[in-house]
């Protein structure tokens, strides 16, 4: 289903972003206190009847493309380099932006690229040879944890991938379901050992030896434990210098990224797809 957006819709923005200059504080809290209102506001497009036939007239001046689009970006979870965060704030227009000093991520680097972040997607807004832009949503800030970032911070960074791209990881969308919780780490050898507490709701899509982005990090679940509601993780020493993770103490939220087969398992299964193949048979 396709949304069409009203200038009285959106102007919605006046009201939590007021014109004159927010500080930092007050524009976080701002955002985390977002909620969408008004949602039938929103017109519905509707599909057009298979069966009928209607000459439209071209216009002379056709509408210009809505600069809502879907995210088509693609990742695989293999950090490329460690950022740091250089700022973080409100801007002069009311919005949050999170400015990051980078290097390999900038090589051919483009307006409206896509780059994850501690594995959220998120569009370069402006970049120069040192630093890179990215703004934050309400929504962003949400569901994720870059929310707990501050100025020296370290962020895994990735480029989206290209057709001539190795896959060395697995599918990530930079879709970030939800957080996790660090609840311990121990060190086995040289090797390091992670236990993150997740929602149940999430829980369910983790499997031993199967996928998770951790931060954007492509890793293997090695166990779940049901009752403590939690997975753990190795990391080898390799591993542990090239990712923020190991930098992070219990306590600390982590970004999660569920394997998306599950997800679409999940909802064939509900839809009674398969139930009806056993009717045909």
């Amino acid at each position: 289903m396709a949304l069409s957006f009203s200038r009285t819709s959106l102007s919605i923005t006046q009201k939590y972003f007021p014109s004159k200059t927010p500080t930092t504080k007050s524009t976080i809290l701002n955002l985390l206190s977002y909620k969408p209102h008004n949602l039938n506001k929103f017109s519905t497009i509707s599909k057009p009847n298979p069966f009928s036939l209607t000459i439209t007239k071209l216009s002379k001046s056709p509408k210009p493309k809505s600069h809502l689009q879907p995210v088509r970006s693609l990742f695989t979870g293999i950090v490329e380099e460690m950022g740091t965060v250089q700022s973080l704030g409100d801007t002069k227009d009311g919005g949050f932006d999170l400015r990051i000093e980078a290097k390999t991520v900038l090589e051919g680097v483009h307006l409206g690229d896509s780059i994850a972040v501690n594995g959220t997607c998120l569009t370069v807004t402006d970049f120069t040879n040192e630093d890179f832009t990215v703004g934050l949503s309400p929504e962003t800030l949400r569901k994720t944890s870059l929310i707990e970032l501050k100025t020296g911070s370290l962020v895994n960074l990735e480029r989206a991938v290209q057709p001539d791209s190795r896959m060395g990881g697995h599918f990530v969308q930079g879709h970030v379901d939800g957080t996790g919780m660090i609840v311990e780490k121990e060190l086995e050898g040289d090797s390091l050992w992670i236990k993150v507490k997740a929602d149940k709701g999430l829980l369910k899509y983790i499997v031993p030896k199967g996928f998770i982005a951790v931060d954007g990090t492509s890793l293997t679940v090695v166990d779940v434990m049901e009752e403590e509601e939690c997975f753990n993780f190795m990391l080898v020493a390799y591993t542990q210098q090239k990712v923020v993770v190991p930098l992070k103490e219990v306590g600390q939220k982590v970004n999660l990224e569920v394997d998306i087969l599950g997800k679409y398992v999940e909802r064939l299964l509900s839809s009674g797809f398969v139930d009806s193949f056993k009717g045909s048979s």
